[in-house]
């Protein structure tokens, strides 16, 4: 007996997998149809009105049966007995079966990875995984609370399973190489806003900039990260999009020496969990030239806001750092600051200031 009932669960699992959802709908309104038809055909004149009928059947069908409606003709109570009950139970059962079936393949999906994000738009995605590292770049985009609201990514070439499930802002994607053109399509890539690069190593992370570079949208930033600055000269002269970064810690370790107290405004100056922290932000299109003096005393004023220097384009490659106070600050350029929150733009009295 066990084997027999083995095999028939394993033939009910066969017909599930391949019947379809519109064949299911289908074979499921035309049962529904049938038993209608035949309960009026036996004047069951009280159970054939269209909103008592469908909350009838599903009552019944799926065995909950609250009694509060019911065939009451011996010709109706045999149509429930042999055609409703049935057909209908197994119906049920395949449904019940065939939903659960999807539910797990799309929950599996997003374990490993295999959704496509094509339909996002100015989402961040990150390209590469290290366990520690990688949830610290995530608590520090979310830990800005004045940030735009965007879907991340995580993009990885890791034979893993999704693995921040307790991010609920976190999308996870397994691709089998970060310059696969298919595999970047899924993704989203050529609509993403902001996009870093964390590889495995400086050479994953070299031919994945190059190759990320001319297909995303022009007012898309890129930041690669780099153990050392190698390869930082070449990709900065081939890829203006592409901002480098690489380990500094000599040079913190010759300042920390120095200056004590400098690893840690360091330290302050990047996190957003506590304290305050670096920002920038654009000056809109239309803004008349106005002064860096000017900005400066505003933005303390008004924000509690510190101005560190002006840059005039994202990568800030000729940033002004500490300029005068009668530099000229033009629409488009990039202030960097230090506040404890963001300064967003609409907050800013843009008209007062030129």
């Amino acid at each position: 007996m066990p084997i027999i009932f083995k095999r028939l669960l394993v033939l009910l699992r066969a017909h599930v997998d391949k019947a379809s959802w519109q064949l299911l709908s289908s074979v499921t309104v035309c049962h529904l149809a049938l038993v209608w038809a035949l309960l009026y055909y036996a004047g069951e004149q009280a159970l054939i009105e269209p909103n008592t009928f469908i909350y009838y059947y599903i009552v019944t069908t799926s065995t909950v049966g609250y009694g509060d409606f019911s065939a009451t003709t011996e010709l109706g109570r045999w149509v429930v007995a042999l055609v409703q009950i049935p057909f209908g139970l197994a119906l049920f059962g395949v449904l019940l079966g065939k939903a659960g079936q999807f539910m797990t393949f799309w929950i599996r999906r997003a374990m490993t990875g295999d959704k496509d994000f094509n339909h996002l738009r100015n989402h961040i995605i990150i390209f590469g995984w290290h366990p520690t590292r990688t949830k610290k770049i995530i608590d520090y985009i979310l830990a800005d609370v004045k940030r735009q609201d965007r879907r991340i990514v995580l993009a990885v070439v890791n034979d893993i399973e999704h693995p921040l499930l307790s991010y609920s802002q976190v999308d996870f994607a397994r691709l089998s190489s970060f310059t696969d053109d298919e595999e970047l399509a899924r993704i989203g890539t050529s609509n993403a806003d902001k996009i870093i690069i964390d590889g495995q190593d400086d050479d994953q992370t070299f031919t994945t900039a190059l190759k990320l570079s001319p297909m995303v949208q022009t007012s898309a930033h890129i930041s690669a990260h780099f153990v050392d600055e190698s390869k930082v000269s070449l990709l900065r002269a081939h890829c203006k999009n592409v901002e480098c970064s690489s380990s500094k810690s000599a040079e913190i370790l010759v300042r920390a020496m120095q200056d004590p107290g400098s690893s840690r405004v360091q330290e302050e100056l990047l996190s957003t969990l506590h304290g305050d922290t670096q920002f920038s932000l654009q000056l809109p299109s239309g803004l008349k030239t106005c002064q860096f003096g000017a900005l400066f005393h505003y933005f303390k004023e008004k924000h509690d806001a510190i101005l560190l220097g002006v840059a005039h384009d994202l990568s800030a490659q000729n940033m002004e750092l500490n300029p005068p106070l009668d530099y000229p600050v033009n629409a488009g350029d990039i202030l960097h600051y230090i506040a404890a929150e963001r300064v967003l733009p609409d907050e800013v009295a843009w008209q007062r200031l030129s």
